[in-house]
């Protein structure tokens, strides 16, 4: 059994690893509205769990419980924090029992150890689950409907979170999901919770009608003698406290978390350049971008060509950092059906784009490692010498998985580190700052795509060579690009007159045939999902 993963790296400092299981008849949509408070400090993996999401395939009509545990640590970290929502609070559960190596520690959310009422237990009714049961085997479409109504109930807000419940972009439902009621019903996992070694929190909400808030003090004299475990209720929540309050169920997760000791250092690479810099540089070039722009209609064309070889029939085409949007024409009269959208980080490029490019279907600001795009919504991405300014391809490529649908492309040049080895070497001569972009060799892309769950990659490298008559001539060029050196290791002040000359000087050693090169190390490569 296979699980399909969604896996986001940490945008700030990875200080933990999170593994997120959705509750029955949900997906993972349901955690959307935690991730920005979680991503900053947590590597989060979402998964779509068979007998809990609908059409979340079994490799039966029934799953066993064993089966679907091993399959979510197939595609979990070697040791991470669950978080489990509903039944999948009961599924961590079982996985910190069974496998307490990998489990570091436990959260559940809303979820009841003994789903189902008995003597002294609170839970809901034997009646009215067996009753749910027999209307989900007659009709499991309508049976999910009504279980969405009874998990916003009581939600201060229950239209509003009903109707994002049911934005959640489930799938048609299978059977599989009968076999998830049957955990429901069955699993009882009072006598795991206080045997449990890891640190344990149990978040409930005070107006949930499907776990009684009642719960909280159960679990209080169940887990009395049991050292590092917690339970706190969520105030005006209902069973979707992932809705109700996001910020305030964050805010638990994470203070739980480090009052456990879990939460590894805050210690970051230093970034490489502002992502601000580069936006405001190139909106400034913006008008006369296209003047000076040989190299980058070079690579292009070279990029476009290699589209013929994916055989697709795209219908939706993203120009990631489309800068003045000069290849909308080639890319529509490659496939004309298609619906087209142009983005960059640039807000200066995408107004002189929108401008003079009326045939696209829309414009967006915004950068490649957060892109405001919805899952599974493009065919097929292209991208030319942009993602040369993504210094977390782990980031880059996480968000391409998630917005490419299932057997789309994304085709992309960027540059590698060899770029203007020329113009490096000769500032060497002279001086020991750093006068040239830093760009990532394909070694680094490669281990980054490798992290990210159903991404294929395939690179090559080639180098393309422009000639000036001066040196000046190339720095001119590249200011007026907006593609001048942005790093944070550059020289604070103006490089003196000498030193300048210093580095003309040493250039000249590759003048040939009257002329100067400048090397061009260009990666070409094919992102699969």
């Amino acid at each position: 059994m296979e699980l399909n993963c969604e896996y986001l790296p940490a945008t700030d400092n990875a200080r933990q690893e999170l593994v997120l299981l959705h509750g029955w008849g949900s997906s993972p949509a349901v955690w959307r509205t935690l991730l920005a408070g979680m991503r900053p400090w947590a590597n989060i993996r979402l998964l779509e769990v068979p007998g809990c999401a609908p059409g979340a395939h079994c490799s039966g009509e029934e799953a066993a419980l064993e089966e679907v545990l091993l399959a979510i640590l197939q595609v979990s970290p070697p040791q991470a924090v669950y978080v489990g929502w509903s039944l999948g609070g009961q599924l961590a559960l079982e996985l910190a029992a069974r496998y307490p190596q990998r489990v570091a520690a436990l959260v559940t959310v809303c979820s009841n150890p003994r789903f189902v009422a008995e003597e002294g237990w609170p839970g809901m009714q034997q009646q009215a689950f067996a009753a749910f049961g027999a209307a989900a085997s007659a009709d499991l479409e309508a049976a999910l409907r009504r279980f969405d109504s009874l998990q916003v109930s009581g939600s201060p807000q229950a239209r509003q979170c009903l109707r994002q419940l049911q934005s959640c972009a489930r799938k048609p439902a299978t059977v599989h999901l009968l076999q998830g009621l049957n955990w429901l019903g069955s699993l009882d996992q009072r006598q795991l919770l206080p045997r449990l070694q890891q640190p344990q929190l149990h978040l409930l909400g005070d107006r949930d009608e499907l776990v009684p808030p009642a719960l909280a003090d159960q679990l209080r004299v169940l887990l009395a003698q049991t050292s590092g475990a917690r339970v706190a209720l969520l105030e005006q929540c209902s069973h979707v406290a992932t809705l109700d309050a996001p910020a305030a169920l964050v805010s638990k997760i994470h203070g739980f978390v480090s009052e456990a000791g879990l939460l590894g250092p805050a210690v970051g690479q230093p970034e490489q350049l502002a992502k601000r810099e580069v936006a405001d540089s190139f909106s400034r070039a913006a008008q006369l971008y296209d003047s000076v722009a040989q190299l980058q209609r070079d690579v292009g064309e070279q990029l476009l060509t290699r589209l013929d070889a994916l055989g697709t029939e795209p219908d939706s085409v993203l120009d990631l950092g489309c800068g003045t949007g000069y290849f909308c024409a080639g890319l529509k009269q490659r496939f004309p059906q298609a619906d087209y959208y142009g983005l960059d980080i640039a807000q200066g490029m995408v107004e002189y784009a929108r401008e003079g490019q009326p045939r696209a279907q829309g414009w967006l600001v915004g950068d490649a490692e957060a892109l405001p795009l919805a899952n599974n919504s493009v065919d097929l991405v292209f991208s030319s010498l942009a993602i040369q300014w993504c210094y977390r391809p782990q980031l880059l490529f996480a968000e391409l998985a998630r917005v490419l649908r299932p057997g789309g492309y994304c085709v992309f040049s960027s540059l590698g580190p060899g770029t203007l080895q020329e113009l490096r070497a000769a500032w060497a001569t002279v001086d020991k700052h750093q006068h040239v972009n830093e760009f990532l060799p394909t070694a680094v892309l490669a281990s980054a795509a490798r992290e990210i769950p159903g991404v294929k990659l395939s690179l090559q490298s080639s180098q393309f060579c422009m000639q000036y008559q001066a040196v000046r001539d190339l720095l001119r060029e590249l200011k007026t690009l907006g593609a001048h050196n942005m790093n944070h290791h550059r020289p604070s002040g103006l490089t003196s007159r000498r030193a300048l000359q210093g580095m003309l000087q040493a250039y000249e050693q590759w003048r040939e045939q009257g002329l100067l090169p400048a090397t061009y190390d260009v990666i070409f490569g094919v992102v699969q999902s």
